[in-house]
């Protein structure tokens, strides 16, 4: 039990740019449908909360995650 919480802080602390992206992206497409929108229903991405929300979330997450150091292996080091 203790390696998978281990694991999954190793993750969260690898990926927080990604993450935090995903989570300021998807409020920036809700609020971006909620007061900006699409009136008359054909807009492919503003007329629905869901597509909006998932949109900015993927768009936040790729935005940020541009940001994030790669690190780099060496081979032979330990770590």
């Amino acid at each position: 039990m203790y390696l998978k919480s281990d694991a999954s802080m190793k993750f969260l602390k690898s990926n927080v740019f990604t993450i935090v992206g995903m989570v300021l992206g998807a409020a920036g497409g809700y609020l971006y449908y909620h007061f900006v929108g699409c009136a008359s229903g054909t807009c492919a991405i503003t007329s629905n909360p869901w597509i909006s929300t998932l949109y900015g979330s993927m768009m936040g997450g790729l935005l940020l995650n541009t940001f994030q150091k790669d690190k780099v292996v060496v081979p032979g080091a330990k770590e």
